[in-house]
């Protein structure tokens, strides 16, 4: 940016700078914007250039939503408290113990159903305590998630010792992942309905719009009559509800409840969180804009893994997306703002 400097009345010196040339404005604004959608498509080109008639087919694909289906519910679910100012990193030890736990109730002899419940009520109430402590003790989001998050992890090792936990009867609770409706996989169907859930909650009601509100400035929202300490506990319930629902299924899918199975899912969701909002609404948290992300990485990884690329480029891809990922955030808000 250049600087003009002029002279003003009473001889003090003005420093007046100048705009950013519009090129680059319209530049910074297309990338915050459609930034990610950018990404994925030369990934896809890329890809299917390396390994032609096999990435780029029907078979490859449909396995690709499969296998981040769970991962979006998970980053859906971190999206909404994202949308109100606020940060979740309890999400992945939420999804790892609510897969331990299920399978231990299973074992125990409950009812799948009622085994379901109980463990997605478990999610919903460590997303309320998050809240409580976030609004009402007034300790920032992300110590407050960090810590309910650690002592998420002192339980799952209560519960499980560290030791896996098996199901001895599992063909009822695998089917629930690993079936399919008419070709189309379970998991691809609940992804979808949790998705149109989220999206309707955030755009198609009152809560939703408080939750927006709040997320643009928390105080013209309280004036304006919101209730925002109980919207805010609301959005880490919807959270940590998603995140439990991941973890029934990551467990359905294993057939087995793992320690650390869901940890991952914290740096992969906040990674698909803040792509997303470099797609189509200019550095806006979204629930469409976090599909794409996830989309993004889904793609980047089985691409690599495709290619015969080692697995340490899977980490280095996934850290460097969620810088870029950041960087094209910041750039649609300010260019927004601007």
């Amino acid at each position: 940016m250049s600087a003009d400097r002029n002279t003003a009345e009473g001889g003090e010196t003005a420093i007046v700078t100048a705009a950013p040339p519009a090129t680059r404005a319209i530049v910074m604004r297309v990338l915050g914007t459609y930034g990610t959608i950018i990404v994925l498509v030369l990934m896809v080109v890329v890809f299917s250039s390396l390994r032609p008639g096999t990435f780029s087919s029907v078979g490859n694909f449909r396995n690709i939503f499969n296998d981040m289906a769970i991962g979006t519910i998970v980053a859906a679910g971190l999206t909404v408290p994202l949308v109100a100012g606020d940060f979740d990193l309890s999400i992945g030890y939420v999804a790892s113990f609510c897969g331990l736990l299920v399978v231990g109730l299973l074992s125990a002899g409950l009812a799948i159903p009622v085994a379901i419940l109980l463990v997605i009520a478990v999610g919903m109430a460590i997303g309320i305590v998050n809240g409580f402590i976030v609004t009402k003790i007034g300790v920032n989001a992300f110590i407050a998630t960090l810590g309910t998050g650690t002592v998420v992890v002192g339980l799952n090792y209560a519960y499980s010792g560290g030791i896996p936990q098996q199901l001895t009867q599992s063909r009822e609770f695998t089917d629930i992942a690993i079936g399919r409706i008419a070709g189309v996989p379970h998991l691809v169907l609940l992804m979808a309905a949790v998705l149109v859930v989220l999206w309707v909650i955030l755009n198609r009601t009152v809560q939703g719009q408080h939750i927006k509100a709040i997320g643009v400035s928390p105080e013209s929202a309280r004036r304006a009559g919101v209730a925002v300490d109980r919207s805010r506990i609301v959005a880490f319930a919807i959270a940590s509800t998603c995140a439990a629902i991941g973890g029934v299924l990551m467990a359905s899918n294993l057939g087995s409840g793992q320690v650390t199975a869901g940890d991952g899912f914290m740096l992969t969701s906040f990674a698909a969180a803040f792509l997303g909002s470099a797609a189509l609404k200019e550095g806006q948290f979204h629930i469409v804009g976090t599909l794409i992300g996830v989309l993004t990485v889904a793609v980047g990884n089985n691409g690599l893994a495709m290619i015969g690329a080692p697995i340490f480029t899977q980490f280095v891809f996934a850290g460097s997306l969620l810088v870029v990922a950041v960087a094209l955030g910041g750039i649609g808000r300010r260019y927004r703002i601007g």
